[in-house]
């Protein structure tokens, strides 16, 4: 039996916190969508590093993580990224964005990324669910699922071919595909309560937000819980499957 292979795309530093708990955000989403008999490496592209051609053609599917970074920047590795998924594209690679991801991998794709006109959107979002795609039914999901976000960009402009599949009160793109080997997801299925809050502590020490607006979000945290297992279920059957039409 032929190994199925995956790459995680490393669009930011490991934590000290994510690497001592989780084995870095290759061991989060390895944990997430990963299943016996498989592959799972890293490559920590926010550092320059790529994989080559010939590494490419070996994997069955690629994650992109979240980032610190802007999609809408042009920093070199960024510019190299968008080639990487241009490529990707070409391919006809399973591809799965995550909040920077899904923002880079629709400018890739020829939509335009930007920052949020209604500023952060940390801690739950309840996204609807609104694709005709088969894959909603075929996995008898409802039509509302709750996940963790934090981000202050979105898509402003979808690629063109590409079908919205999620929408927020907050973001009007949560979710987007583009044909059947490319997805992005806004918000954060692979994160879990303790990394958010985790995460929340580090940009207030980036001065990124303020502490009341942290002290609001965390307090919000103790209401909800997403809904990571329908989230996991969607998004292995979008890698490892087919997404319908």
């Amino acid at each position: 039996m032929v190994e199925k292979r995956f790459a995680v795309l490393l669009c930011a530093e490991d934590s000290e916190y994510v690497k001592k708990k989780y084995g870095g955000y290759l061991g989060v989403f390895s944990k997430m969508l990963g299943e016996e008999g498989e592959k799972w490496d890293v490559y920590r592209v926010a550092n320059g590093e790529f994989p080559t051609e010939d590494e490419i053609g070996g994997y069955n599917g690629f994650v992109i993580t979240g980032s610190c970074s802007d999609a809408h920047a042009d920093d070199y590795w960024i510019c190299r990224l968008i080639d990487l998924l241009k490529k990707l594209d070409s391919m006809k690679k399973k591809v799965l964005g995550i909040c920077f991801g899904h923002q880079i991998l629709g400018r890739a794709l020829g939509g335009r990324t930007g920052r949020a006109g209604s500023g952060w959107d940390i801690g739950f979002r309840t996204v609807h669910l609104s694709s005709p795609s088969t894959i909603f039914s075929t996995l008898k999901l409802p039509g509302r699922l709750s996940v963790i976000e934090c981000h202050r960009d979105e898509i402003v402009e979808l690629p063109p071919k590409a079908e919205v599949m999620g929408w927020s009160e907050k973001t009007g793109i949560e979710m987007f595909r583009y044909g059947d080997h490319m997805m992005g997801i806004q918000g954060h299925p692979e994160y879990t309560t303790d990394i958010l809050l985790h995460l929340i502590d580090r940009l207030l020490l980036k001065n990124l937000i303020i502490e009341s607006f942290a002290k609001e979000v965390r307090a919000k945290m103790q209401e909800r819980e997403a809904d990571r297992e329908a989230w996991r279920r969607l998004c292995v059957a979008f890698l490892k499957g087919t997404t319908g039409s």
